[in-house]
């Protein structure tokens, strides 16, 4: 009997559209399974993330027959033991592009001595690195990435599911811990969505009152589907917004350290605050303005925030608060579900100015009329911070917008 493969999941928690499930087949009949639980990445998840997670992972159990093996370490140390224990005559892979996981893949591939590490696919429509100007250069404008991503296409999906290979039955792992509720069927949501309100995406996408969002980012985010996927139904609007996913994973792979620097050096020299009472205000939805406290608040309590209102609660910390925007974007990336490496940095980079395409610095966020244009007849900020009109304002927004125009001519060429 042939050697088994070892198919490592890590943000592809599926078996359909799957290129590395099909270069494994191509190996052996059969795989086996595995996650490992890493605390690289688990210890600076806050609980709504852990808890998506896991249902993911039981979601994937459910579907290759309760034969997942879940593993709690070091990938270094826990992959190579694995594929030794089996016998693995390869690991598969989708191939990850950040910076953390680039350098793990490094390390485990090393660890494998003779056993082949193989990446087949990513999780994006267009790896990152790949669309390139006619010079060979990167793109740093949004725009034209757009444009030549569009042109360059995508692979069509992988064929593959559940049954593609036989999962041999895993040794002993960890318990995936249990869950309040099962995962949805992604497929039916998308399905469901695209029927019924793509068409008015483009009209109604910044509406947190309404139910006008697909709700497809953490689905995308944990692999539960793939970008093709959403692609091969959609267009316009909601095409350039899986544009820009692919956008800043691509700018993140080329500019590594922009996950934790600014992209746009000038604002090293912009002067920050250092008030740790109104950090904490602003993470409770303490504010006093109706639309941020109604922002954070959903975000504590859901995992999940409107992507118009996390441009608004960005803007308020960093122009009204004048706190730095890497706590902001490390406090979204411990509760958000679909939390993202290169769309979380790079969409507070936008905000904050010293990202690539940055919005200009003085397009200051007015948190009252984006509620009225945005939120008119306050039905948002009822359902998740009814008494916020009652909180006192913990700024004065006209002078701290001063406050911040003034410190970015400061830091002006």
């Amino acid at each position: 009997m042939s050697s088994p493969s070892l198919v490592w999941f890590r943000r592809d928690l599926r078996t359909s559209d799957h290129p590395a499930i099909l270069a494994a087949a191509e190996r052996s009949p059969r795989a086996l399974a595995l996650f490992v639980l890493d605390d690289r990445l688990l210890k600076p998840s806050g609980q709504p993330r852990i808890e998506f997670l896991h249902r993911c992972l039981h979601a994937l159990n459910d579907d290759i027959g309760g034969r997942l093996l879940v593993v709690h370490g070091d990938p270094v140390e826990v992959v190579p033991r694995i594929a030794r224990e089996i016998g693995a005559g390869s690991v598969h892979i989708s191939a990850d592009y950040a910076p953390y996981g680039r350098r793990r893949d490094e390390a485990v591939e090393q660890a494998l001595g003779d056993v082949e590490l193989v990446r087949s696919g990513s999780p994006y429509a267009v790896a990152p690195g790949r669309v390139l100007k006619s010079d060979g250069t990167r793109f740093k404008v949004f725009t034209p990435f757009r444009n030549a991503w569009l042109d360059h296409g995508w692979r069509a999906p992988a064929d593959t599911d559940a049954s593609t290979v036989d999962w041999v039955e895993p040794g002993r792992g960890e318990e995936i811990p249990a869950v309040k509720e099962k995962l949805p069927d992604a497929l039916r949501l998308w399905e469901r969505f695209r029927d019924e309100r793509l068409d008015d995406y483009d009209k109604t996408r910044d509406r947190p009152d309404l139910d006008a969002t697909s709700r497809m980012s953490a689905f995308l985010r944990w692999g539960v589907l793939h970008p093709r996927t959403l692609l091969r139904d959609c267009s316009g609007t909601f095409r350039s917004e899986l544009a820009w996913r692919e956008f800043y994973a691509d700018v993140l792979w080329h500019r590594p350290e922009s996950a934790r620097q600014n992209l746009d050096r000038r604002f090293d020299r912009m002067r920050h605050d250092d008030d740790r009472e109104l950090f904490e205000a602003w993470k409770q939805g303490r504010t006093g303005y109706p639309i941020v406290d109604a922002g954070m608040r959903q975000l504590l309590r859901e995992g999940f925030m409107h992507n118009r209102v996390r441009m608004i609660v960005a803007s308020f910390l960093v122009k009204d608060l004048h706190l730095p925007w890497w706590w902001g974007a490390r406090h979204f990336m411990q509760h958000l579900v679909d939390g993202d490496l290169a769309s979380n940095q790079h969409n507070w980079q936008w905000v904050a100015g010293c990202g690539t395409d940055a919005a200009p610095f003085f397009r200051v966020f007015n948190p009252m009329t984006q509620a009225k244009k945005f939120d008119p007849d306050g039905a948002y900020v009822r359902r998740y911070a009814p008494d916020s009109a009652d909180i006192e304002p913990i700024v004065d927004h006209a002078v701290e917008r001063r406050v911040a125009l003034d410190r970015y001519q400061a830091i002006k060429p």
